[in-house]
Parts: structure tokens; C-alpha cells; sequence
């Protein structure tokens, strides 16, 4: 099947990413990464509110406490929207100068998963980790390049995760109960054909497939993880594809974020919405954001 996405907001992000819809606030939060804007956007008013940020922040999920918590570099800090008050949580790679935090998201039991980047694009030097609800780290994953997509399936007991030089998506058993995964393999394997570029962001609609977007390919592709199987393609009016997430009142629309970073003049030419923010509707629904929960004795 084909789609083709929308532009909804010509935004001309640098490194738009982070896409994830805010069941309660009813709005998208997404992020440009470069630009380190914190952004809240309102499908029903079409209206974009951005925060600028002091660092660079690579990914934004909500807690049960009403607040945000924003990984990128520095770390993890947690962040009241209604009073604007921050607070340092952590920074796992304090001790790794060229990395920062990557994409994350939150488990359907309530912990933090994110990984990491090098950002001088050394090889297997970096990490996957899990945020406890105490709020301590610990890694789940060693040697990777750049953690980004993470997806679990409808029923909890399975954990999908990129490491986009791979061209894979892996999957792993996941136990919910503990916070731990098993059984890695290969559910995706990328084509190295020009126009499908690098894997991305991911989601996970409620069938159980996989939405991945792909940076240098213009497009978002749907796949079947039982069987490797391309099931469909949405066509990106850009060329940098980087985060996806169902949202809306029936979280039936699929959000995009683009960016601008790395293109050449002929290339932004070609692709003058890069950066922009993209939706479509294809016909099958995704499950509500999960919410990053706090035990009772962390904040006492």
C-alpha cells in the first residue's frame, strides 16, 4: 500500500525528532534537536509553541507526575511544563564526552528506555539503558553506534530496537515484570537500495506492525516483524524522515518529523519541506503513549 504524508507545520527544523502524542494535554511534543527547541503542537488550533532549551535534547516522554522527562546531552532532567521548574535526574555517559542521549521511551510498566549516539560517529561506542522507576540506570545493551527506534508490541512481551548502521530492527523478549530482555534476533532487515536510506525512529500501530522512518529516504515504511514482510510506504515530502507517533483523539493520525541537517543546496531544493512536520492517516491506529512512573519512595 502507498500514502502520502501532509505537511502540517513548515517549520524548517533543523533536526526535528521525538515525536510522541500527549494523551491528556491532547497535543504532540516534539523536539529540533540543533536548534534545542522544546515543541508542543495543537492539531485542533494548528498552533506550534516552542521553547528554547540550553542544551541539546533528543528525546521527551511523560510521567505520571504531570511532568516531562528530556534526555540528550547532560543527561536526563525532568521538567514541570505548568511551573517550568527543572530538575537533574542522572547522565549515564558523564564519563563520554562525544556522546549524548538518544531516543527513548517509555515501557508499558512504567520504566525509561533510551540509548545513545557517538556524535563524531565512532563505531560501538554506545549503549541501550533502562531508567528504573527508583530512578537509577543500568545498561541493557553494549557496543552499539546510534540507539535510536524503540517500539513494544500490543501485548507488552516484546521490546524492538534500531541501531541504525545495522539496517535492522531487532527484537527482544521482554519481561516487564523485571525490566529485562532476552532472545535478541532479526525481525527487519533493511535493503541497502538507494532511496530507503538509514532506519530511524519507530513506533508500533495496533496490529502489531512496525512504522520506521528513514533518514535519507523520504519516506516511512510499515513491516510485518513475524515475517520481515514490507507492508507499506508513506511518501515523505522530505528526505531527512527521523521520528513517528500516533496521535489524535483516536490516535488514528501518524505524525512525522523531517530535518534539514546534512543536506546539500541541491537537496533542500529538491526537498524544500524538510524540516517540516508531516501527518497521515493510514487506516490503522496506534496504541496510547506509555507514561514513565514514579515508585512512591524516589520522591519521598
Amino acid at each position: 500500500m502507498q500514502f502520502q504524508a501532509e505537511l502540517i507545520l513548515d517549520s524548517q527544523s533543523m533536526l526535528g525528532e521525538g515525536a510522541f502524542w500527549h494523551p491528556i494535554a491532547k497535543c504532540l511534543y516534539w523536539l529540533d534537536i540543533e536548534q534545542r527547541q522544546l515543541n508542543r503542537y495543537d492539531p485542533e488550533t494548528n498552533v506550534n509553541l516552542s521553547e528554547t532549551l540550553d542544551r541539546r535534547v533528543a528525546c521527551v516522554v511523560p510521567t505520571t507526575d504531570r511532568s516531562l522527562l528530556l534526555a540528550g546531552e547532560g543527561g536526563i532532567e525532568e521538567y514541570w511544563p505548568e511551573s517550568e521548574e527543572w530538575a537533574f535526574l542522572i547522565d549515564p555517559e558523564q564519563n563520554k564526552p562525544n556522546n549524548r542521549l538518544n531516543d527513548g521511551k517509555c515501557s508499558p510498566e512504567g520504566r525509561f528506555w533510551f540509548g545513545s549516539l557517538n556524535m563524531n560517529r565512532e563505531s560501538h561506542q554506545a549503549a541501550f539503558y533502562v531508567m528504573e522507576r527508583d530512578g537509577s540506570v543500568r545498561q541493557a545493551l553494549t557496543g552499539l553506534t546510534n540507539s535510536n527506534g524503540i517500539a513494544w508490541s500490543p501485548g507488552g512481551r516484546t521490546l524492538y530496537h534500531i541501531d541504525t548502521p545495522t539496517r535492522q530492527v531487532t527484537a527482544f523478549d521482554y519481561d516487564g515484570e523485571n525490566g529485562l530482555i532476552d532472545h535478541r534476533r532479526i525481525v527487519v532487515q533493511f535493503p541497502e537500495a538507494t532511496g530507503f536510506g538509514r532506519p530511524d525512529g519507530m513506533t508500533v500501530d495496533a496490529e502489531g506492525m512496525l512504522w520506521v522512518a528513514h533518514w535519507s529516504g523520504g519516506r516511512v515504511t510499515r513491516w510485518n516483524p513475524n515475517s520481515g514482510t514490507l507492508l507499506a510506504t508513506v511518501a515523505v515530502p522530505a528526505l531527512q524522515v527521523t521520528s513517528v507517533a500516533f496521535g489524535g483523539e483516536k490516535l488514528d493520525t501518524l505524525y512525522i518529523t523531517t530535518a534539514r541537517k546534512g543536506m546539500t543546496p541541491e537537496e533542500q531544493g529538491a526537498f524544500p519541506y524538510s524540516g517540516g512536520l508531516f501527518a497521515v492517516q493510514p487506516g490503522v491506529c496506534g496504541p496510547a503513549s506509555h507514561f514513565f512512573r514514579w515508585e512512591d519512595s524516589a520522591k519521598a
